[in-house]
This record gives structure tokens, C-alpha cells and sequence, in this order.
């Protein structure tokens, strides 16, 4: 479904470092927010983890930064959940906050389906980009659309996005059963 030019919902989660993030208070500070869904147990969200890590990387100092939420469904506690996380975030050296979205609002507010989807919001939390980090998950090196990369960097000029939709691909959100 696509969300393009309405408000992003606002959220309040806690990140696997103990803190709690609300989009609202970061959206202030910067210029541009992807909210990126993904799973450390999804193969897609694991090909595109280092190319997420590097658009960190490239427009951190720009006034950008990645957000990842983990909305997938879980049967332990969320302390074990949360600790599941954390190891992934250090193991792939991660450099953007991993939140977990334990009630699976987040994901229901955004409409998202998939893993990874992308929301790419701008200062006043409207979203300009929704969908896929590229057009080759398996292979950095055969990418011929970097839609994330290309529409942050269009909406860090002051321009606006052409391309703003691409239908995400990648693992199902594992949802709740419901009761």
C-alpha cells in the first residue's frame, strides 16, 4: 500500500540499548529518517545489512540517520527478544538504532508487510520514499537502482522524488496470532 505524502505514524519504542525512541523527537533533530522493517533472521534484510550500513555511513553527517524495527512476532519475552537483537546489532557491527516493536503497532501504523520495507521520512515526518533498498538483493555489485540511497540523497538537495514508490520484496512479517 503505498503512504506516499501522508504524515509517518509517530512511535515510541525501545532500541536494544536500553533507550526509548520516539520518532517524534529524532525527526526534530534531522533532516531525513528511513525506517527500515527487517529481522536479523530474514535472508533478504541479511544481503542488504552492509549496504544499510554504509547509507549510514555516507549521509550520517548530513542530518540523516537508518532506523531498524523488529516487528516480527515472538513467543519468549521480550527481554530475550531484545538480547537476540543486541548480539546480531554487535555481530554485524551495526551503526543505527535496532528497536523492537513488541506490540506490532509500529508495523500496523505503517502499513508494513514485508522485510526489509523502507519509509523514508523528511523533517516533518512525511514520508517521500516507501519501498526497496535496491533492485538486487543478492549482489551489491549488480544493482542498477539504488532507490533508498538515490531519494535520500534527493531529499537531502532540497529536491523533490521522482521514483518515490517501489513494491518492497523480502520475508513476511511474522504477526501475532490472532486470539
Amino acid at each position: 500500500m503505498n503512504t506516499i505524502g501522508n504524515f509517518a505514524p509517530d512511535f515510541e519504542i525501545p532500541g536494544i540499548d536500553g533507550e526509548v525512541y520516539h520518532l517524534g523527537s529524532y525527526r526534530k533533530k534531522l533532516k531525513a529518517i528511513a525506517v527500515v522493517f527487517m529481522n536479523h533472521d530474514s535472508p533478504p534484510v541479511n544481503q542488504y545489512i552492509e549496504r544499510l550500513k554504509q547509507i549510514q555511513t555516507d549521509f550520517g553527517a548530513r542530518g540523516f540517520t537508518v532506523m531498524g524495527i523488529d516487528s516480527n512476532h515472538r513467543t519468549e519475552p521480550i527481554a530475550d527478544s531484545i538480547d537476540a537483537m543486541q548480539k546480531y546489532a554487535q555481530e554485524k557491527n551495526l551503526n543505527f538504532p535496532y528497536l523492537r516493536d513488541p506490540t506490532q503497532d509500529v508495523a500496523k501504523s505503517f502499513k508494513a508487510k514485508v522485510m526489509p520495507s523502507v519509509y523514508l521520512l523528511d523533517s516533518d515526518a512525511v514520508i517521500r520514499y516507501q519501498g526497496k533498498i535496491d533492485d538486487c538483493a543478492e549482489s551489491a555489485q549488480k544493482v542498477n537502482h539504488h532507490y533508498l540511497r538515490d531519494s535520500i540523497s534527493v531529499l537531502l538537495s532540497g529536491e523533490k522524488i521522482v521514483k518515490d514508490y517501489t513494491e518492497p520484496e523480502g520475508t513476511p512479517i511474522q504477526w501475532r496470532p490472532k486470539s
